[in-house]
C-alpha cells in the first residue's frame, strides 16, 4: 500500500509538472489546445452487395454539418484492427455458452495476423481475461476458460470495455454477446449509451434468449450499434450464433477507418451530423456512423 500511495504521488506531481508547464507555454504565447481526432469506421458495397476494398483516401470525402473535412488519418480493410470480444458469462449462459465459445474461437482464427484480440467478461463486474495480443491461441484459451456465474452488469461492462478499446490506437471494434437483460449494473442504459456513442467505437452486438424478449433491450442494441456504425444481431436459435459471428469476421476484414478534426466549435455540444461519400460513386452503398455528440 506504502508503494502504491508513493506511484499515485508522483504520478499527482507529473500531473502538476504538465500543467504549469503548459501554463508557462501559454504565457509565452506558445499553448497550444489539441482537438479531439473524430474516428469514422466504414464499410462500403457495391450495388450487388460485395465488399469494395482497395480504395485509397483520396477515394473519400467527409462533412460534418455540411461543412468538407481534412482527412487526418486514413486506414484501409488491410491495416490491422484492436478488436475486444465482451461475452456474457452470467448464470443463465450455461446452455449457450459452448457454442459461444466455439464461434469467437472461429472468429479469433479469421483476424489477421497484424491483428489483436481481448477478451473481456462480465457478470456482476467486467473481468480482462485477456488483454490485447496478436497471440489467437492466448486468446482463444482465455474464452475456452469461460465459466457461467452471477447476474447481469451489461450496462456498465459496455462502458468500461469501450473505454478499455478506445485508449488504443488505429482502428478498433467491440463485439458484444448477451443473452439477458441488465439486473447489476449501476450506470442506466442512458448513460452507458451515451458514454459508448461519445467514444465512438463500432460496436458488433449479438443478442440471444431472455435478451430477445426485452425490447427495450434490443432497441438499446440496435440504437448503439447504428450509431457507432456497427451491427446489431438477433439470435432466435443457439444454431444461428455461429453464423452471427462469421458475418461480424466477415465485416472486419473490410473496414476503413477515416478520422479527422473537426473545424466546428468543441465548445458547442449538441449533435454533429457526419456524411461519408465515395467521390464519383453514385450506386455504393456506406455503412457508417451518421453523427457524434462531441465530449
Amino acid at each position: 500500500m506504502k508503494q502504491r500511495t508513493w506511484i499515485c504521488s508522483r504520478a499527482l506531481l507529473a500531473i502538476l509538472l504538465v500543467v504549469v508547464s503548459a501554463g508557462a507555454q501559454q504565457d509565452a504565447g506558445a499553448f497550444k489546445v489539441n482537438v479531439r481526432l473524430v474516428e469514422v469506421y466504414a464499410t462500403v458495397l457495391d450495388h450487388k452487395g460485395r465488399y469494395v476494398d482497395g480504395l485509397g483516401r483520396e477515394s473519400f470525402r467527409v462533412l460534418e454539418d455540411g461543412r468538407p473535412q481534412s482527412i487526418h488519418t486514413f486506414e484501409t480493410n488491410s491495416d490491422g484492427i484492436s478488436c475486444a470480444i465482451l461475452l456474457d458469462t452470467t448464470g443463465s449462459m450455461a446452455a449457450a455458452l459452448p457454442r459461444v465459445k466455439n464461434s469467437v474461437v472461429k472468429l479469433i482464427d479469421e483476424l489477421g495476423d497484424q491483428d489483436s484480440v481481448a477478451i473481456f467478461t462480465f457478470d456482476r463486474r467486467l473481468v480482462v481475461r485477456q488483454d490485447f495480443t496478436t497471440d489467437k491461441d492466448a486468446a482463444k484459451r482465455a474464452v475456452l476458460r469461460t465459466r457461467a456465474e452471477g447476474e447481469t452488469a451489461l450496462f456498465d461492462a459496455l462502458s468500461e470495455s469501450a473505454e478499455e478499446v478506445s485508449k488504443r490506437a488505429g482502428k478498433k471494434a467491440l463485439i458484444v454477446f448477451t443473452d439477458g437483460d441488465d439486473n447489476s449494473s449501476v450506470l442506466n442504459a442512458g448513460s452507458a449509451v451515451t458514454r459508448a456513442k461519445k467514444l465512438g467505437i463500432p460496436l458488433y452486438s449479438v443478442a440471444e434468449g431472455e435478451a430477445m424478449h426485452s425490447a427495450r433491450l434490443k432497441k438499446l442494441l440496435e440504437d448503439l450499434s447504428e450509431n457507432t456504425g456497427g451491427i446489431a444481431y438477433h439470435v432466435n436459435k443457439l444454431d444461428d450464433i455461429g453464423n452471427a459471428f462469421r458475418e461480424i469476421a466477415s465485416v472486419l476484414q473490410h473496414l476503413y477507418m477515416i478520422s479527422y478534426k473537426p473545424t466546428s466549435d468543441p465548445a458547442d455540444a449538441k449533435w454533429r451530423k457526419i456524411s461519408l461519400e465515395v467521390k464519383g460513386a453514385q450506386d455504393y452503398k456506406i455503412r457508417a456512423k451518421e453523427g457524434y455528440f462531441p465530449n
